[in-house]
């Protein structure tokens, strides 16, 4: 075994909960010496059009250098490093031919089985002579493994790394492992999962990530929120009615039908994406933006969520899902759920959040909308216009918008609903947003955990979420048909209306991104 002990990892990554206290701020120190950046599976479409452009935009920011960096990939191909710099060379995009020769020299390649010692003790001697051929800080070693796999070899992956790539006791530096959603399928095989990799690795070692807690607008959240003294007053249930985070696809399962029915829309998309957007929502304002701190608050409003009804559930199937050969004739996996959840606190008892998700519908989209009641003694009759919204779209065209009641314009006293709007695409022309693997990669680098999940908090997810999933599957719940290219089943409508969402009729907001681009 060349790792040492888990007790040996280095004093950033025994940050604990009471320590973590005493920080004032997220401060993260920088690090020098040599970066291995290891990614298994290399050769499967999560590397190719995800982990790796995101490590090249890395490097064009400068956030990786040639003379610290190196990356290797891991497969079972039998190909070789020009064979993989290949195949990922059409993925790179936005750079010089210069620029990109000099980031695919960077990258290495090791064929080898995920549940065997010889292809990781080949990987390790790889690392190790990276690590003392350059002129790197010695005996500094940072090793990060991005398990671009199918979560039902993540034990034996783990395994292989912690029997023979650990960051060398003799070392200073640490080693870290990136986990890809799904995190299990219900809270029992959830909870195996994080023992399994327990046993091998710390907490502060582990980074579950969430692709959606990198998107910009989701981490606007938190300053939104606790930075603005227009919101402080109104984020709670005396002036909000209502709350839809909202995800929609315009595509259905792809060719992709036999993976999916496995899972279906409330695993692939609402227990873990939509869920972690509910909670910087519905959240109290952490003691300090420390990564522990955030996370304890988030665990707090995933506790105090009640039992999910089944009258407040909508499942629906669109048609032409069974006709994928991989999909059961009799399959009853939602393509389309809408699901109410209720948070029995001071702050949000009595205000429903509709989580909805879909595939397959007329547009596509991601957002919050944030409903607030009506306002009192309406002198203006102007109630049936809709209500006051903010609206926070998170894909595509990132923005954020308020709807108000305004005076229509001319000689009459007639109102209309219109915006006060940010859009990203007209404010920062200038400015590139970063994707959110990018992002999330680079976190885990600094050792940040903010945007990564927690044990206990998936854990808390997973018991707001067994029950429905295990009566779905038991067929207690049926998936509704609906029409592909519209907005989902009827039903899930009358469901928000019932949840007193009121939807404004004839307004329609029109990014200016898209006059002016």
């Amino acid at each position: 075994m060349s790792g040492g002990s888990v007790g040996s990892s280095p004093p950033s990554e025994r940050i604990s909960s009471s320590s973590s206290s005493d920080l004032k701020d997220l401060e993260i120190s920088s690090e020098s010496g040599c970066l291995s950046i290891v990614v298994l599976g290399a050769s499967g479409d999560l590397a190719k059009k995800k982990t790796f452009p995101a490590l090249f935009n890395l490097f064009q920011q400068g956030f990786l250098q040639s003379g610290e960096v190196h990356i290797f990939g891991y497969a079972r191909s039998n190909i070789s490093d020009d064979g993989l710099r290949e195949r990922i060379r059409g993925y790179l995009k936005g750079a010089s031919d210069e620029h990109l020769s000099q980031f695919l020299q960077l990258i290495k390649y090791v064929s080898g089985s995920y549940d065997s010692g010889e292809g990781f003790e080949l990987l390790n001697k790889a690392i190790s002579e990276n690590e003392t051929s350059q002129d790197n800080e010695p005996a500094n070693s940072r090793r990060l493994f991005y398990l671009a796999l199918p979560p039902s070899v993540y034990p034996s992956v783990c395994k292989m790394i912690r029997s023979y790539c650990m960051t060398p006791s003799s070392h200073t530096g640490w080693t870290r492992v990136i986990v890809e959603k799904p995190f299990g399928k219900d809270l029992d095989s959830a909870e195996q999962l994080s023992a399994q990799l327990g046993e091998l690795f710390d907490e502060q070692q582990l980074y579950r990530i969430d692709h959606y807690l990198g998107k910009e607008l989701v981490q606007n959240l938190l300053v939104l929120r606790f930075a603005n003294r227009l919101f402080l007053p109104l984020w709670n249930r005396d002036n909000i009615d209502n709350v839809q985070i909202v995800f929609r696809e315009h595509f259905g399962t792809d060719g992709r039908g036999g993976y999916f029915d496995q899972y279906g829309i409330i695993r692939d998309i609402i227990q873990n994406h939509l869920l972690q957007v509910f909670c910087l929502v519905a959240m109290e304002k952490p003691v300090t933006l420390s990564p522990e701190h955030i996370r304890d608050e988030k665990v707090k409003v995933l506790q105090s969520v009640d039992s999910i009804k089944h009258d407040e559930v909508v499942l629906g199937q669109y048609d032409g899902y069974k006709d994928d050969p991989t999909v059961p004739n009799e399959s009853n996996t939602p393509t389309f759920a809408s699901v109410v959840l209720r948070v029995h606190n001071e702050r949000w008892e009595g205000v429903p959040f509709i989580l909805k998700a879909g595939k397959a519908l007329g547009s596509r989209k991601a957002e919050i909308r944030v409903q607030f009641k009506d306002a009192p003694g309406d002198i203006f009759r102007c109630k049936k216009q809709g209500r006051n919204e903010f609206v926070i779209r998170l894909q595509p065209l990132e923005s954020m918008y308020m709807k108000l009641t305004v005076k229509k314009p001319g000689l009459e006293m007639a109102t209309e609903q219109s915006e006060l709007d940010l859009s990203y695409g007209q404010r920062y022309q200038d400015t590139k947003i970063p994707e959110a693997y990018e992002r999330l990669i680079l976190d885990t680098i600094r050792g940040d955990q903010q945007h990564f999940v927690r044990r206990d908090e998936l854990k808390a997810a997973w018991e707001i979420f067994t029950p429905l999933l295990h009566d779905i599957d038991a067929g207690k719940l049926k998936a509704l048909p609906y029409q592909p290219g519209t907005r989902g089943p009827p039903e899930a409508d009358e469901l928000s209306k019932r949840m007193g969402y009121m939807q404004t009729l004839g307004y329609v907001w029109v990014p200016p991104t898209l006059a002016k681009f």
